[in-house]
């Protein structure tokens, strides 16, 4: 239990575990307090055992009531926001952690660990930590704090009864144990069983157009329901595997004090206790299980705030890349790669590749899918490292550069864009949030897409869906186009940015690309003859290799790859209807 504890403090950042140890001190008081009530017994007690009792015992035990009572809510009030801003400011400030962390992890990450399993920790582990662990903090160590100080309390004033009150905790603490050995095989099953049906509601809905386009909704839906009836049976299991612990525990607190009344009545009838101590001894039994049985119901769920912390540190301890570098402004930009290997899953992608691109150039890659393409330019941004060889960008190798500062140098349109659910406006100013909105509009104009954001009902401030889904292929396209003319990088990258775009976009996008790449490096991703046909150079890519490489001219005349696309190609522009 403690050892959970420990470890939930040390998760929270240094101001907020500071709060969450002001609150342990301030509940020792507040167990002070809480004893006082005790005292304000006694009081009456002993006027009662005297036959002597007077308005003057009872106004100074109605003092001491009410001075328990105002400095038991004084106290809760301080602890309860100290341990609420501790517990949600550091869930809070964990998902901004996790959101900076993935930024620098390696994009073979993403591959390995689902959406689901990402947005459950994010989401789901994190809300409920805030949630749980805030309360089960605050109800399990007042609980120990209040029990502790009576401990002390009764100690000091007959060992024999302390020494029954000290066992009966230690029991407690033995069934808590023995309860959290139970719930730990369940609680992992719990989790995955969360992760599981996060990742089927996000893969349902975002998939849901093919499930109807193929007629699988019963079929898709089945394996929806199968992990809900997945999670519904994990939080029953949980339920089940705690019961008994928790009923244990309930059964040594009651039994706790019944022992310590029936011995504290034989010691007075034995003479060797007042009827005084004999009374506060049975008082003091009662407020022991009520401290004890309030975090009986908690403590079950301390495993729970073991498997969330575990979860949240797996990401946060995965190692990012060095982005540790220098800030460093390249005087020329040109990219140059070097004997330059990866593999991803033992399955090499890059194979011994070595290509130059001149500045303010244009190169095209083409090749079969598969054959390395986009990972090739993925490798020049670093989004992954190379695991051999090395990528070099205005002569400096790219893991010389902090990651920020070489992210500078690169805007992507990628063949699949994604929009944020906001306005049209801050989809565009994503990378300059504080820009004007003539610097946005005057981006939207070069991207060609002004005229139809204007056609919109609330123009600029139109609500666009989550990914875009209220616009057109074309549209996104330019809306993307647009937020990389905003970022004004010297490097475009182009991942076959018009392959899904009616031809009737085609045309402003062919205008807003050219508007985006004036005076730029360009280096695409094609696949269509008339988007290479006028590039400075081309790299045929294979297998991770490259093949070929020249301009149109030269390889048009070779036998290979890049003749078959463009025959290939041409052969399906003459295609006509008869």
């Amino acid at each position: 239990m403690l050892k959970t504890l420990k470890k939930y403090f040390d998760f929270c950042n240094r101001e907020d575990r500071n709060k969450l140890y002001l609150a342990v001190v301030l509940g020792v008081v507040r167990a002070i307090f809480a004893a006082l009530r005790i005292t304000a017994i006694a009081v009456v007690v002993q006027g009662l055992i005297e036959g002597k009792l007077t308005s003057r015992h009872l106004w100074l035990s109605l003092g001491i009531m009410a001075l328990s009572v105002l400095g038991q809510f004084c106290i809760n009030l301080k602890t309860t926001m100290l341990q609420c801003e501790a517990g949600y400011h550091s869930c809070a400030d964990k998902r901004i952690e996790i959101a900076e962390h993935l930024r620098y992890l390696p994009m073979g990450f993403f591959n390995r660990n689902s959406l689901g399993a990402i947005t459950n920790v994010t989401t789901n582990t994190l809300e409920a930590l805030g949630d749980i662990a805030t309360r089960i903090v605050m109800v399990t160590t007042q609980g120990i704090l209040t029990t502790a100080v009576i401990a002390v309390f009764v100690l000091c004033f007959d060992w024999r009864i302390g020494l029954i009150l000290v066992a009966g905790i230690a029991i407690y603490t033995l069934f808590n144990t023995v309860m959290q050995h139970m719930v730990r095989p369940v609680a992992p099953r719990k989790h995955r069983a969360d992760e599981d049906l996060v990742t089927q509601v996000i893969e349902y809905v975002q998939g849901i157009a093919e499930v109807k386009n193929y007629s699988l909704t019963d079929d898709t839906a089945k394996k929806l329901d199968a992990a809900i009836t997945e999670k519904q049976i994990a939080d029953t299991k949980l339920e089940y595997a705690a019961i008994p612990g928790v009923t244990l525990q309930n059964i040594a607190t009651k039994l706790t004090g019944v022992v310590m009344s029936v011995m504290s009545l034989k010691f007075y009838f034995d003479g060797t206790m007042e009827l005084l101590y004999c009374i506060m001894k049975m008082v003091s039994a009662f407020l022991i299980y009520e401290s004890l049985d309030s975090m009986s119901a908690f403590t079950a769920l301390l495993r729970n705030i073991n498997i969330a912390v575990t979860k949240t540190k797996e990401i946060m301890d995965m190692p990012p890349m060095d982005i540790d570098g220098a800030e460093i402004t390249p005087a020329k930009r040109d990219i140059e790669l070097k004997n330059v290997d990866f593999s991803y899953d033992r399955r090499k992608i890059i194979d011994n590749v070595s290509l130059t691109i001149p500045e303010k150039t244009t190169t095209a890659f083409v090749g079969p899918s598969g054959g390395g393409k986009t990972t090739l330019c993925h490798l020049m941004a670093r989004f992954w490292d190379v695991q051999a060889g090395q990528v070099l960008l205005g002569g400096r190798d790219v893991k010389d550069y902090s990651f920020d500062s070489l992210m500078k140098n690169f805007s992507f349109v990628f063949q699949s864009v994604y929009l944020f659910e906001d306005t049209i406006a801050n989809n565009i100013r994503f990378g300059e949030p504080e820009a004007s909105m003539d610097k946005v509009i005057e981006a939207a104009k070069k991207a060609r897409c002004h005229d139809f954001i204007m056609a919109l009902p609330d123009g600029y401030q139109t609500i666009i869906g989550e990914g875009g889904a209220s616009l057109s292929g074309g549209e996104k396209q330019r809306i993307s186009i647009a937020r990389a003319i905003m970022k004004d990088a010297p490097i475009i990258i182009l991942d076959e940015a018009t392959a899904n775009v009616d031809p009737e976009s085609e045309a402003e996008l062919t205008a807003a690309i050219e508007e985006l790449t004036k005076e730029k490096t360009i280096i695409m991703i094609a696949h269509r003859l008339k988007t290479v046909r006028h590039a400075n150079q081309i790299f045929v890519i294979d297998n991770g290799k490259i093949v070929q490489q020249g301009t149109h001219r030269e390889l048009i005349r070779e036998n290979g790859i890049y003749k078959t696309f463009v025959e290939g190609r041409q052969e399906a522009a003459s295609w006509k209807i008869a």
